[in-house]
Order: C-alpha cells, then sequence, then structure tokens
C-alpha cells in the first residue's frame, strides 16, 4: 500500500459486503471504460433487483478487487420513450403570511389558481396530485404540483420556461423519469446504473477505513482520498456541512468516529454505521451522546465537537432553534454553546466572542483566553464557549485546573459503545431496514419538513436522486451501493426504492448515507460512478478499502 500523503484518521473495520453477482440475461451492457472483467459469480439472493416493473432486463458484472472483496456493476432497464422533459412550476403559498415562499407543491386550490393564471397568459399548465409510497412514518398524499410541456430534449424547453418566468413564476425543467409517484414506480422502464462494494470478512485481509483527509475543515474528493491512502475502493461517507455560512466546510453534520475517537457529535438519535473491525462486525445504530467537562464535582455538557458554535447543521441539539429534533439540511443555532476541539479540526478553532480554554496533553489548564480562535496545542484539547456559556466555564476553569473531558456515546440502551482504535462510525439517514424488513424513517431522522407544503419531502425523499447506501446481510457481510441519478439514461432512486434494492440485495440492516451530488465509488483508481453535476463533488469523508493485513487482536 502506497503511504498516504497526510496523517488522516482512520476507521478500522474488516465488514462484509455480499450483493446478488449472478449475471443475468444481458440487455443494456455497462460501458467498456467502467465495467469490470466478469468473474465466478456467488448464488444471488435475488434473481433481480425489486426497481420498476418486475419483468425488466438486468445485467451484474463483477469482478474480484482482493481476496474478499468483489465490486459488482448493476445495469437494470433501458431508457423509455415515454419519459420526457416538462416545466415544472413554483406555486405562490397560500399562507396568509405574505413572506411565505413559493413551493414545488401546494393545496389543489393554490395549484388550480396558478394553472389558470398561466393559462390565461398562453401556457398549457396542468395540475397534478403527487402520492408518495407509504414508508414508516411519512409518504401518503403529499400534495398537487404544476406543471407544462413535453419535450424530448431539455433545450427545447427552454422558451417555454421564459414564458412562465415572464408570468410571473419562477419555473425550471424536470424529466419525469426523475418521479418518485406510487402510480409509475412499479411499471418504470429504467435505466438505472448501481455500484456495490462486496466485502466479505472471512476472507478480506485488509481493513475498512473512514478518512476525512488533512482535516475536519475541508473536504476532499473520494478520488483524492482513495489515491492518498492507497485503497482498493472507495465510497462517499456521511453528510457534511457544504455552506460555509452553516459551519465549517466539509465538517461532519452528525456522528464521525475516526479511529476510534469521536470526532462529531450525533443529530439527535439518527442512525449511523458502526463497524467494530476488532469483532469484524458492522451494525446500524440510532446513537446518542453524553458529552461533558467535570472539575470535581462540578460539571458542565458539552453541546458540541469539532464545529463552529452556535451553528448545528442538521439541529438535533439541545436547546437548538428552532428545533432540537433532527432537521435534515437545516442549519440551527443556539448562542450558548460549549464546544470541544482537538487539532484534527483544523490549523485554527473558529474565530469570535466568547471564551476559549487551553487543556494540556494531561487535562490540566494551560491558558485562558477571552476571545476565540487559536491553533490547538499538539496533544491538547481546547474548550469553546458562547454566550451565558462563557461565564459558566470562566467559573470552572482557571489556570492550573485539572479538567475531565467526556465524549460517550451512547447506545440504544443508553451503554456507552466501546471504542477502540479499530471503531468506526459514519453518519446517514434515514434508517431503510431494521431486522430483516423495511422500517423507513423519514419524519423521525428530519427528512419531513413542516411549513412548506412538503415540498423538502418531495424532492429529497420522494423524487429519484442519486443514493449511496449501506447495510449488513444475514451472515454478517457488509454492502456498500451506489446508485447514479439526475441523468435521463441513470434515474437514481426514491427513497422507498432505495430501502427494496437494499433489500433484494439481502440486507437485513441497511441506512441511507450522503447522496445527490456526493455519490462517488472509487475502484482500482478509478472513478467508476457519474457525478450527477458533471465532476466529482469533494465530500467530508469517505469509507475506503484498504488492502493489508489486519492487525492481530
Amino acid at each position: 500500500m502506497s503511504a498516504p500523503f497526510w496523517n488522516s484518521p482512520r476507521l478500522y473495520a474488516a465488514c462484509a459486503a455480499a450483493a446478488a453477482t449472478a449475471l443475468i440475461a444481458p440487455a443494456v451492457p455497462a460501458s467498456a471504460e467502467t465495467a469490470p472483467a466478469a468473474v465466478s459469480a456467488a448464488p444471488a439472493q435475488s434473481s433481480h433487483l425489486d426497481l420498476g416493473a418486475p419483468d425488466l432486463p438486468e445485467t451484474r458484472t463483477a469482478a474480484q478487487l482482493a481476496p474478499g472483496v468483489t465490486r459488482t456493476s448493476i445495469t437494470r432497464g433501458a431508457p423509455s420513450a415515454s419519459l420526457f422533459w416538462t416545466a415544472e412550476v413554483a406555486i405562490p403559498s397560500d399562507s396568509p403570511d405574505p413572506d411565505a415562499p413559493a413551493a414545488a407543491l401546494s393545496s389543489q386550490a393554490a395549484a388550480e389558481r396558478t394553472a389558470d393564471r398561466l393559462r390565461a397568459a398562453g401556457v398549457e399548465a396542468r395540475v397534478e396530485s403527487v402520492d408518495s409510497p407509504q414508508l414508516a412514518d411519512a409518504g401518503g398524499h403529499l400534495g398537487y404540483r404544476v406543471r407544462a410541456g413535453n419535450f424530448g430534449a431539455k433545450a427545447d424547453g427552454a422558451a417555454l420556461v421564459a414564458q412562465i418566468k415572464a408570468a410571473g413564476y419562477a419555473s425550471s425543467l424536470v424529466y419525469t423519469g426523475w418521479d418518485g409517484d406510487s402510480a409509475s414506480g412499479d411499471n418504470s422502464h429504467g435505466q438505472w446504473k448501481l455500484e456495490v462494494l462486496t466485502i466479505d470478512p472471512r476472507e478480506y485481509t485488509g481493513q475498512l477505513s473512514a478518512s476525512f483527509g488533512p482535516d475536519l475543515q475541508g473536504r476532499e474528493t473520494v478520488s483524492a482520498l482513495a489515491q492518498a491512502e492507497g485503497a482498493l475502493a472507495g465510497v462517499n461517507g456521511g453528510f457534511f456541512t457544504f455552506d460555509p455560512k452553516a459551519g465549517a466546510e466539509g465538517d461532519p453534520a452528525g456522528v464521525g468516529v475516526y479511529g476510534g475517537r469521536t470526532l462529531s457529535e450525533p443529530v439527535g438519535d439518527r442512525p449511523a454505521l458502526v463497524v467494530d473491525g476488532q469483532h469484524n462486525r458492522t451494525s446500524v445504530e440510532r446513537l446518542a451522546w453524553r458529552g461533558s467537562v467535570r472539575a470535581g464535582d462540578d460539571e458542565l455538557v458539552l453541546d458540541g465537537i469539532d464545529r463552529v458554535p452556535g451553528l448545528i447543521r442538521n439541529c438535533g441539539g439541545t436547546g437548538d432553534s428552532p428545533t432540537s429534533l433532527p432537521l435534515h439540511d437545516v442549519t440551527c443555532t443556539d448562542s450558548d454553546e460549549l464546544v470541544a476541539f482537538t487539532a484534527d479540526f483544523g490549523p485554527q478553532t473558529p474565530s469570535g466572542d466568547g471564551l476559549e480554554v487551553v487543556l494540556d496533553g494531561s487535562g490540566r489548564v494551560s491558558e485562558v483566553h477571552e476571545h476565540r480562535g487559536m491553533a490547538v496545542p499538539a496533544g491538547g484539547r481546547t474548550i469553546q464557549a458562547t454566550g451565558s456559556a462563557a461565564a459558566q466555564l470562566h467559573a470552572l476553569a482557571p489556570v492550573g485546573r485539572q479538567l475531565q473531558l467526556s465524549t460517550d456515546l451512547l447506545d440504544g440502551h443508553g451503554k456507552a459503545l466501546t471504542a477502540d482504535k479499530s471503531t468506526s462510525v459514519v453518519n446517514g439517514g434515514p434508517l431503510l431496514i431494521q431486522d430483516g424488513a423495511e422500517n423507513i424513517t423519514a419524519r423521525r431522522d428530519g427528512m419531513v419538513h413542516t411549513g412548506d407544503s412538503n415540498s423538502f419531502y418531495y424532492g429529497w425523499v420522494h423524487k429519484r436522486n442519486p443514493r449511496t447506501f449501506a447495510g449488513v446481510d444475514a451472515q454478517g457481510r457488509t454492502l456498500i451501493v451506489t446508485a447514479d441519478g439526475r441523468q435521463t439514461d441513470r434515474l437514481g432512486l426514491s427513497i422507498k426504492e432505495t430501502a427494496d434494492v437494499a433489500a433484494s440485495l439481502g440486507m437485513v440492516q441497511a441506512i441511507n448515507l450522503d447522496g445527490g451530488g456526493s455519490t462517488a465509488m472509487v475502484a482500482d483508481g478509478a472513478l467508476v460512478t457519474s457525478p450527477s453535476g458533471g465532476s466529482e463533488r469533494a465530500v467530508g469523508d469517505a469509507l475506503l478499502v484498504l488492502p493489508g493485513r489486519k492487525a492481530a487482536d
């Protein structure tokens, strides 16, 4: 294995994944650039993916990357002439609030008013009811949308979009193949392109590692992370902060454990992918945490680890506004916070008003600063406090005092998660499969927003998007899967379809990871997925399949 050009923390685990790799009657072959060479296939968990119409042609082509590590390319279905581009209209809110934004969905009355006004402006608009598959805690009828036009090519719809905008409405072109509507999902003909990494712990002698690159407050492509570590393969990992206004760019937006060290706190009790490398077991678990700083009998509760105080991406923390529950792609705020930092955060901690206490390697307070922003000393920590928490920390932590810093993760039973240098945790959500049955908890995990007429759910959960997901089968093997999307020949998956595919691949536990433009898989030094944004996105962290021998117990 080539040496990395930085010392990135690793999450060691020998997990295993088994996808159904039986070769089925050829339909649309994978491209010559990305299709792996065929090898002997293991018995399939299912004869075909539970995706679209049941009689679609499907090809599976597998290649061994190393003993116990297989990459399988799956192509299902074929492009359909029944799919087309259409203009989707942002419907003005029927809320009494004059500042309420327009949305993709609305009530039938609001949708009909919008369509009538467009028709008066010469646009043949139509109103469509949107019904979504029922999940464990969400789904069903979402609302009504307004669309217009039917085009074979996206460029052909530009004039209609301009006409709609001239009438006073925001609009964009969408492809009907990306709809996740209940009525059409079971009859879709594709095309879909998926990649599956299979890692069998009975044969695999390497390590599954999570890397975030040089530091947490930065982003790297999966290709760069894989190359730096000499990985056999790599896949994008958990959600992360993308907008600098929402915190430190690249910082995990959920729990993150690297090399056995907790460097990011959970979002509420959202599920996470947990790997116990010591026993080669992987699981999907809901984790909470209990962070504190203590001096004798005096204790303060930590709000976070290695993130900008006051900005909580995806919410889910105590005292957060507008909610202490998980709320995906929303940045909550809290003016009174206590956040601990490690040197992994980056060259400097966040600057600003408040207090920052420096701890040496033994936990003794070596410095107290009446401002925030400095380098974390090697082997030491710092603690930042904002708002009312500053006075509390000042009283607890005079220079010379010994402090005890705790960042325990708790499992679903409230017990501390046992972690060593082989433990890895990558954030995700929603839960897809639990105990062998689909259990998609979109609302619990923050993918249902209030006050937006279900528009976030419509775009993120209901519609087909690129997806990355992972899970474990009944034999303890781990599967890591990507599905290309937002392309006319690579439709992507709705969240319901993601769970269906996971089940048909034999998963008994499964979790959705970061997707969309982040979805990427690298194998043998090449990007084997097709990024929806046209180029590979730099991400917060990645799961890397490393060659080499496991360390002895």
